[in-house]
């Protein structure tokens, strides 16, 4: 059974955001609208869902490298700052709008704090696990492997070479019935 490892991340983002649109915790605040993502972005999100999307990333990343906290969260969600005629410098993401979609998804049942020997913060759950796993399966598509695909390939042109004798054959029957 495929897990959530197996599917392509961008589809599996993109089909989560939709299932957390319909969780009734998942919300954007009033001010999600107006605000930027972090200190590097010139303005806010394009996409009317980003909220959601987020969410999801976020789910996603809390499942591979949990337990995971605000400030690592900041770290993969930041970005350089195009600071003109000035060299580009790192700047982290916005630590508010991450606490939020975590104290959400906390709430939804998603994910849970933790502590992992001296790494602490916030883990997958049983549930939050299972909703990825599903969304998974529901998109995977096996990826053929190059050795299947030659594999494949072997097995076509002995087809062919097992058809062509009995072309041959057939041909010249046909050139000999023509000259008589």
């Amino acid at each position: 059974m495929p897990t959530m490892y197996d599917a392509d991340p961008s589809e599996l983002i993109e089909k989560a955001a939709e299932e957390l649109k319909k969780d009734a915790n998942i919300k954007p605040p009033q001010w999600a609208p107006f605000i930027k993502t972090g200190m590097s972005k010139e303005r806010p999100p394009a996409r009317s869902d980003w909220w959601h999307m987020r969410a999801a990333s976020v789910l996603r990343t809390v499942y591979r490298l949990g337990p995971i906290g605000v400030s690592k969260l900041r770290t993969k969600y930041g970005g350089k700052k195009n600071r003109g005629h000035k060299m580009e410098r790192t700047y982290k993401g916005s630590g508010n709008l991450l606490r939020k979609i975590l104290q959400q998804l906390e709430k939804g049942g998603y994910i849970k704090k933790a502590e992992k020997g001296v790494h602490k913060g916030r883990v997958i759950t049983a549930k939050g696990q299972s909703f990825l796993d599903k969304i998974a399966t529901h998109i995977y598509r096996p990826v053929r492997t190059v050795a299947a695909e030659h594999k494949k390939s072997e097995h076509e042109d002995k087809a062919q070479e097992q058809k062509k004798p009995a072309a041959k054959k057939v041909q010249k029957a046909e050139q000999e019935n023509a000259v008589a």
